[in-house]
């Protein structure tokens, strides 16, 4: 697994990766993840189940992305992958120059690739342009894409000009256990306190004069929605007056949140928190009713999935991905526009005064919908078609009177004449470009293969596997026999 964006930072790709990456290691596969150095974390890390980290220390520009070099990490990456002995590189997020660059490196050196999106992007603004423009670059020779919702695909075929049969859908999940309601346990609610934060039980009704709490936990960023939130938030409680909010993140538009708050005078309707870690999440959410969610662009969107784990009936804007993320009964819509946003919040705030909905329910319907253990399977199955262990026809779908040879360029060859035809397709002058630098990888790969050969790197132990536990009750029956 390679990204720029991984823990200490916390976030939905970083948890992504995570969570992936143990499941995997629990089906048996051996996985390592590349990112760059942090604040007090470089060089190598272990974390649970044996997940190994190597913090690459690299010159960091923005928003925790590395500075794109393209060349200068590759013999880092060649020498990790041999250690490792790796076979398949999986790529995370569209703005991570160590995923593009890492792709392009392993596709030289004759591994095969796989890559994720977890972004939506425009196509008018000069950023986008740009991104897309290198997003066809890394994706011309991968040989299969991920996408976290249907929404995703659509943007990601667009923007990379892709075969839609070599991209899939694996949407995010929750580890439900992580993000339960009020003094939840596996017999249902109302059961002895488990922590301080939930020392009150769950009320079974919301009065007319009870307060409700919205709780906000997200970046704040502009493509956050923080501007929605900074307008909305004095008309709700203008509306509202037994309502307050609470509202954790950090992010360039924190300061906007603060001038609204002291020029309103709501620093008693308003707690903000700031910068929350990910195990904390939960703590945050179970203290309010509603979660507000006013992204103006979001491809999936964990943080909802998580909100209504714990029990929060959740208003969102209806943008991206969103939509098909929960079901009708645990979500209002609004649209990305202030007023809307009031009003969703509003209808929000009365159903739960009617008890028109029971969130009480929600943990166990979420728990039924997102698992991490169908996210890893079905990855898994993308990781058997990329190396044969499927057919072709039965990963990318066969259709009668449809000859499979017309598809055949599905199955990625490492030749370098077929790469550079694909790359060479990208643009009138990027295609010319792109082959350029294609040809100068290559180069650097063969002097890396002569001058530092793979027999003067040593290769790294594996973490010990326990054996599965049949095999250790027959060992155990075997000894005894003995």
């Amino acid at each position: 697994m390679v990204s720029d964006f991984f823990f200490p930072q916390s976030g939905g790709i970083e948890s992504h990766i995570y969570q992936l990456s143990s499941k995997l290691i629990d089906r048996g596969h051996k996985v390592i993840i590349i990112t760059h150095a942090y604040k007090g974390r470089t060089g190598v890390r272990y974390l649970t189940n044996g997940l190994k980290i190597y913090h690459v220390p690299f010159f960091v520009i923005y928003r925790e992305t590395t500075f794109p070099t393209v060349f200068s990490f590759f013999p880092i990456f060649r020498n990790i992958v041999i250690r490792e002995q790796i076979e398949i590189v999986h790529g995370h997020a569209s703005l991570s120059s160590f995923c593009g660059e890492a792709i392009l490196h392993a596709r030289t050196m004759g591994l095969r690739t796989v890559f994720t999106d977890h972004s939506l992007f425009g196509f008018a603004d000069a950023a986008s342009i740009l991104t897309n423009k290198l997003l066809k670059f890394t994706l011309s020779d991968v040989d299969h894409a991920i996408c976290v919702s249907h929404t995703c695909k659509e943007n990601t075929v667009l923007r990379a000009s892709l075969d839609p049969l070599m991209v899939s859908v694996i949407p995010n999940a929750v580890v439900a256990e992580n993000f339960r309601p009020l003094s939840y346990n596996s017999r249902g609610l109302d059961q002895v306190p488990t922590s301080p934060a939930e020392q009150r039980p769950p009320p079974t009704s919301i009065g007319p004069d009870d307060t409700i709490t919205i709780v906000v936990i997200s970046r704040l960023f502009y493509n956050k929605g923080t501007d929605l939130l900074v307008a909305a938030i004095p008309r709700i409680l203008a509306l509202n007056p037994n309502t307050r909010f609470i509202i954790a993140g950090s992010g360039p538009k924190a300061i906007d949140l603060e001038q609204m708050l002291e020029r309103n005078v709501l620093q008693d309707k308003v707690e903000m928190l700031g910068s929350v870690r990910h195990e904390e999440v939960r703590d945050v959410m179970v203290r309010g009713h509603i979660y507000l969610h006013p992204s103006l662009t979001e491809a999936f969107g964990t943080v909802i999935v998580e909100a209504a784990s714990c029990g929060l009936y959740v208003v969102c804007t209806r943008v991206g991905g969103i939509p098909e993320v929960l079901p009708q009964h645990m979500t209002t819509f609004a649209k990305p526009e202030e007023d809307d946003l009031v009003v969703a919040t509003n209808k929000a705030i009365a159903a739960l005064r009617s008890n028109k909905v029971r969130t009480d329910r929600f943990h166990d319907q979420v728990k039924m919908m997102y698992s991490w253990r169908d996210v890893a399977e079905r990855t898994e199955r993308v990781y058997q078609g990329i190396t044969g262990d499927i057919s072709p026809e039965e990963f990318y779908g066969y259709y009668p009177g449809q000859g499979w040879e017309a598809s055949g360029d599905r199955v990625r060859s490492f030749a370098l004449i077929d790469r550079l035809k694909r790359y060479y397709g990208c643009g009138v002058w990027a295609g010319k470009l792109f082959c350029l630098c294609v040809v100068i990888d290559f180069l650097i790969y063969v002097f890396l293969e002569m001058w530092f050969p793979r027999a003067n790197i040593d290769i790294a132990r594996s973490w010990p596997k326990k054996p599965p536990a049949g095999k250790t009750r027959a060992s155990t029956a075997a000894r005894n026999s003995r």
